[in-house]
């Protein structure tokens, strides 16, 4: 057995199914381990690294397993580390292996030589290491298994393409050795009982409590129910944790921040006690006022507790353990005026959604592509949107439901994830469908090349369904508004501006499906056709670049930046105007008059 050989049989006792990868000579004697092996664990081959790496996170985030990428030394390994970032930023357990010139050509400047070490030292900083002899397994490979996934991050091996060819010899019974074992114990913190006590008594004295959830609430799902309905409180989301709750639930405000919602905005804004659980949510000028909430904060890493807000309260523990330990000690509200009012608003901020999506534009008001399809959707969907104005109409029309499950790239927001995430996703639920809302900026930079990847793969999956929809204007959307309303300039065409590539046609002709969507009479027809479809199947929908994605509260200073754009002759100002107004004016209509409103006409904002 050599070397190759027993990397991959350990893999294989960490139940590690897939790895999603590039080939490469610095990877040879893996590649041929790999062969020898019957293809176990699977070689699944993407067309570039930064793409395994993503479908290695996307396969982490939908499975709860490690996930696990390889790549050759040099420009493989540097290709790796987008992706990598996306994983250690949005706590994904990920492990690297990555091929390494001969030792003895190391420090010759061969090449593809690269200093792997360094340039591994940021994105796996809790465990990097190079396998120099072959008793460092397998140590070494625990280990980074372990990290990966006891500290939810991002792992490296780099292995020698000379050690990977060397016979296997076990570590010793002897000085200098490091023996190991398998498994991973599971465990589960839960604070202390003064800590609990304290956080009981801040959430019993307030009287308008607002809760904040993450990622990290996914597996709490009761509880987090449960406290809301004690504390009579709302419940908004953070958008990794978009899927921790579902919204089909009357008090939950759904997402919070520029992507979110009006109702989680006033739920921060007019609450007098704070929860959050199991997020690190950045922004916090959309979290209440400093001093205007008494606040208490739930996470299981101490390493992120007491961030973002001056939390009066920092309880260190597993979510749903430590809400049934809070639980007991929290005395039930009224569901009096506040908790009707949480109620009220949001079912109104629904109505606002489907009317802006229900505006004209010209030729396709992407929010109404999005919003048709949230009636549609599989209640055992996997969902992923790209980043970008897709994320927008993601966060805000799309509403969880069922066993649905859904993510982005979070913390990285980087561009191109969003295919590969479903490339991977299909791979660890290979019987549920998996739907990618993408900008025509992200397919261009690789999803398109991603294609070929389902086209390769896709009759192996059970449910062979895995939708794109590319929401197709020609435009880096969200960078064009974000110059509009963040430094007050105009378009810049020569670096905004996409050609119109015929994403349907290009999938039809490597076997997949598609259409191209010109006409909102086309919108639903062509979902229901993709839902329908018997392979991977890509809709173009010709959305129109000029919907505003209006946060939730728009300041003076934007409204000014985006004017100021206007006038210094923005390409696109004509229709700018008409479609921020009509889109703003649907909050505002006869009809949906809010509490704090005057009766008679509507109040102008």
């Amino acid at each position: 057995m050599k070397v190759s050989d027993y990397v991959l049989q350990r893999l294989r006792e960490w139940e590690v199914d897939h790895v999603f990868a590039y080939a490469g000579d610095g990877i040879n004697g893996l590649l041929a381990a790999w062969g020898r092996a019957e293809n176990k664990p699977v070689f699944v081959q993407a067309r570039h690294e930064e793409m395994a790496a993503f479908e290695a996170v996307g396969y982490a985030k939908f499975s709860g397993k490690v996930g696990v990428c390889a790549a050759t030394s040099g420009p493989g390994a540097i290709h790796l580390l987008n992706g990598l970032y996306d994983a250690k930023l949005d706590h994904v357990p990920v492990v690297a292996i990555v091929g390494q010139t001969n030792r003895s050509a190391m420090g010759g400047s061969y090449q593809q030589e690269v200093d792997l070490l360094s340039l591994y030292k940021d994105v796996a900083s809790d465990f990097c290491e190079m396998v120099t002899v072959p008793e460092q397994l397998p140590n070494v490979i625990d280990r980074a298994v372990r990290t990966a996934y006891g500290r939810r991050t991002v792992t490296a091996v780099i292995i020698p393409a000379d050690v990977q060819e060397l016979d296997y010899t076990p570590p010793a019974h002897a000085f200098k050795m490091v023996p190991s074992s398998l498994g991973m114990p599971s465990y589960t913190p839960v604070p202390g009982e003064a800590d609990l006590v304290r956080a009981a008594e801040v959430l019993n004295a307030g009287e308008k409590v607002a809760v904040l959830i993450g990622q990290g609430a996914r597996g709490a799902r009761a509880e987090v129910e449960e406290t809301a309905d004690v504390l009579a409180a709302g419940v908004a989301k953070a958008l990794l944790g978009k899927d921790a709750l579902p919204d089909d639930l009357p008090y939950v405000t759904g997402s919070i921040g520029l992507l979110g919602t009006r109702p989680s905005y006033e739920l921060m804004t007019d609450c007098d006690t704070l929860l959050v659980v199991g997020s690190g949510f950045p922004y916090s000028q959309f979290l209440p006022e400093f001093g205007q909430a008494r606040a208490v904060q739930i996470d299981i890493d101490p390493h992120n507790i007491g961030m973002r807000y001056p939390f009066e309260v920092n309880l260190v523990g597993d979510a749903k353990a430590t809400l049934r330990a809070l639980l007991p000690r929290l005395k039930r509200k009224k569901h009096a005026a506040w908790r009707k009012k949480i109620e009220k608003d949001t079912a109104r901020w629904w109505e606002v959604m489907e009317r802006r999506a229900a505006v004209e534009a010209d030729p396709v008001n992407p929010e109404y592509v999005v919003h048709t399809l949230d009636a549609l959707l599989p209640e055992d969907v996997i969902l992923a949107a790209d980043s970008g104005s897709a994320a927008n109409w993601y966060a805000r029309h799309l509403r969880m439901r069922g066993t649905m499950r859904g993510s982005l790239s979070g913390t990285l927001a980087t561009m191109g994830p969003g295919v590969p995430y479903v490339i991977g996703a299909k791979f660890a639920h290979p019987g549920r469908p998996a739907l990618a809302i993408v900008g025509d900026g992200a397919m261009q930079m690789n999803g398109m090349a991603e294609l070929i990847t389902a086209s390769k793969y896709w009759r192996e999956w059970q449910d062979p369904r895995m939708i794109v929809a590319v929401l197709n204007n020609q435009d880096l959307n969200q960078v064009t508004w974000e110059m509009r309303a963040m430094s007050g300039a105009p378009q810049f065409l020569p670096s905004q501006a996409l050609p119109d590539v015929p994403y349907a046609d290009f999938a039809r002709s490597i076997g997949l499906g598609g259409v191209r969507v010109e006409r909102p009479e086309q919108v639903e027809a062509a979902w229901r056709q993709a839902l329908s479809a018997d392979r991977p199947f890509v809709i173009d929908f010709r959305t129109d670049p000029a919907v505003p994605p209006i946060p939730p509260h728009a300041t003076r200073e934007q409204a000014e930046a985006v004017v100021s754009a206007l006038v210094k002759g923005d390409s696109d100002r004509g229709d700018v105007v008409k479609q921020g107004f009509k889109a703003k004016v649907q909050e505002f209509l006869p009809g949906h008059r809010r509490d704090d409103d005057p009766p008679g006409p509507q109040r102008k904002k």
